[in-house]
């Protein structure tokens, strides 16, 4: 008894030592209570000194890490893969998350005060120097709370796992469920806290902007700013198929069409051309031509799943190409089974987050796709965050699910759906991170370091097996699979979040002067373009390919690799 009293009394920052006559004193003992509230009053002097010596507690009972003790990093996945910003904060809700981050920042903000050198020390501080450094530190806290609470806000709890590793094998063994085994494995969280790094495929000399698997997963085409597209036989590391592309400026999206044997690649960039690629069973290109041409940069292709010759094509010119093979020319379409001009000018929905509808800042949404079944829409706004929106709700309809900490500023960024039933949400980030989420619960599940260039731009999931490639900046293609031994501790993950944040926040208080830098370059894109025009007006030679192209399209100048890098969307 007289051990655990001791320590007791230790915590509660009095004597080291037991009273030995504390156990012999009740409650309603005046004389004892005079006796002691006299003998501290002659003491102050001593209580203060032990106090320094020892660290204080919060607001839990927990000690407050003192010199030579390093705080516990709470960035950590439990055994279910939960990914926490603060453990206890999740069991007591918000509000208890709330309370128990104030409690505890008030406990280190009390013994800072206390080690604070004193205005007769060698520091010379003045009272108004300490009492500036005392504001700056509790703004400092405050912002950091108002952090932590940002980021846990609007998440939900993460669900059991839907598949476990030995029962699905035993079954697989027996013959049972092996239809399902790889649909299963593929969307296993377990598996997606294990991918890492399996190898890069190095050909490019420039960024590379697009990544495209053929249908049955054997090939990979990859292009990039150095305006070739190289097909690669990825399970071996090899190029097998390298051309030039035709275009005049970064190739933005390269795709083989489906049930096309291979032989087809759809192909758009910067220069706003649409063109195809007919590619040989001797690994080799026979010719690539101009099907279409869009007045601005053409940044996304849309194929159709059971059509080898049709495709869609948008642009920086508001116009989306439906583009037909076997036609003379494209078409301008919004959706290809009915479409009422006069209702809402042909729209059928329209989807935005609230709070961006009314918003001064300049968003735009830089990639946009359906889940596996078309019940759901992912869109990643520039320099925002990413949202997942219902399909069946009516227009106007608010988000359901926001998905956050990641950077999308510095490059058009994609993101793309994980696993067979859409199971997880992945994007690259101008931090030169890969995160991905769990859909449900809007929750980071992994975090890998993709780009030693700083930002990955390309997502590709392999369509069969759990893996996938991406690609940034650097100049090469990434292959991922899940053989890590452990899953991952997402470690340093915290920290990254709350920098692409703060940057975020430092970049939107900038934005007049950003919004007139990117006015000043569009004026004199524009200017550049009038001049080219009147050039070929009075005599210059046009484009000899064999190629669709309406009347009033332009070219833009002409530009080699290094004519435009990675332009800021």
């Amino acid at each position: 008894m007289a051990e655990a009293d001791g320590k007791s009394s230790e915590l509660n920052g009095g004597s080291e030592e037991p009273d030995p006559g504390e156990d012999q004193r009740g409650e309603g003992d005046a004389s004892t209570a005079t006796e002691e509230q006299s003998d501290s009053q002659a003491a102050p002097k001593k209580a203060e000194d032990r106090a320094k010596d020892k660290p204080m507690p919060d607001a839990e009972g927990e000690r407050v890490p003192g010199e030579g003790e390093e705080e516990e990093d709470t960035d950590s996945v439990d055994g279910s893969g939960l990914y926490s910003l603060n453990e206890e904060g999740e069991r007591d809700g918000e509000g208890g998350r709330r309370e128990l981050v104030k409690e505890r920042d008030a406990g280190k903000r009390a013994a800072r005060k206390r080690n604070r050198p004193s205005g007769g020390t060698a520091h010379h501080s003045s009272s108004s120097e300490v009492e500036d450094d005392e504001e700056e530190e509790e703004q400092e806290e405050e912002d950091e709370q108002a952090m932590d609470v940002w980021l846990g806000a609007e998440l939900r709890d993460l669900g059991k796992p839907s598949w476990r590793a030995v029962p699905s094998l035993r079954l697989r063994e027996i013959g049972r469920g092996s239809h399902q085994f790889v649909r299963r494995v593929c969307g296993a969280r377990g598996l997606v806290q294990r991918l890492e790094l399996q190898g890069r495929l190095e050909r490019h000399t420039g960024c590379v902007n697009t990544l495209h698997f053929n249908p049955s997963g054997t090939r990979l085409a990859s292009g990039s700013d150095d305006l070739r597209v190289v097909v690669w036989d990825w399970a071996r590391r090899r190029a097998e198929l390298e051309f030039d592309s035709g275009h005049k400026s970064n190739v933005f999206q390269a795709k083989f069409l489906p049930h096309s044997g291979d032989s087809t690649l759809a192909m758009c960039a910067r220069d706003g051309q649409i063109r195809v690629a007919e590619l040989s069973a001797m690994q080799r290109c026979k010719n690539t031509k101009r099907v279409a041409q869009h007045k601005g940069a053409a940044h996304k292709l849309a194929l159709e799943p059971d059509s080898p010759c049709c495709f869609l094509s948008a642009g920086e010119d508001a116009v989306v190409f439906g583009i037909d093979l076997r036609l003379d020319r494209p078409a301008k379409i919004y959706d290809q089974r009915k479409i009422n001009e006069n209702v809402n000018n042909g729209v059928l929905k329209k989807f935005c987050p609230s709070h961006l509808v009314s918003s001064e800042s300049k968003t735009n949404i830089t990639c946009l796709l359906y889940s596996h079944d078309g019940t759901e829409l992912l869109t990643s706004y520039n320099d925002e965050d990413i949202y997942l929106f219902d399909s069946s709700y009516s227009d106007g309809a608010d988000y359901c699910r926001r998905y956050k900490g990641h950077r999308n500023n510095a490059t058009v960024k994609g993101v793309n759906f994980y696993g067979p039933s859409s199971e997880f949400v992945i994007s690259g980030s101008d931090c030169g991170h890969i995160y991905l989420w769990d859909k449900v619960s809007a929750r980071i599940v992994q975090f890998m370091e993709g780009d030693r260039g700083g930002v990955v731009n390309c997502l590709e999931p392999h369509p069969h097996l759990p893996g996938l490639a991406t690609s940034g900046l650097d100049h090469d293609v990434k292959l991922w699979a899940p053989t890590a031994e452990n899953p991952t501790g997402l470690k340093g993950l915290k920290d990254v979040m709350k920098k692409n944040k703060r940057e975020r926040d430092e970049d939107t208080v900038r934005h007049g002067d950003q919004y007139d830098t990117q006015l000043l370059w569009f004026l004199m894109r524009h200017m550049r373009n009038r001049r080219s025009q009147r050039t070929r007006r009075e005599g210059a030679e046009g484009d000899t390919d064999e190629s669709w192209s309406s009347p009033d399209s332009s070219d833009e100048e002409d530009g080699g690799p290094d004519h435009v890098q990675c332009m800021s969307s």
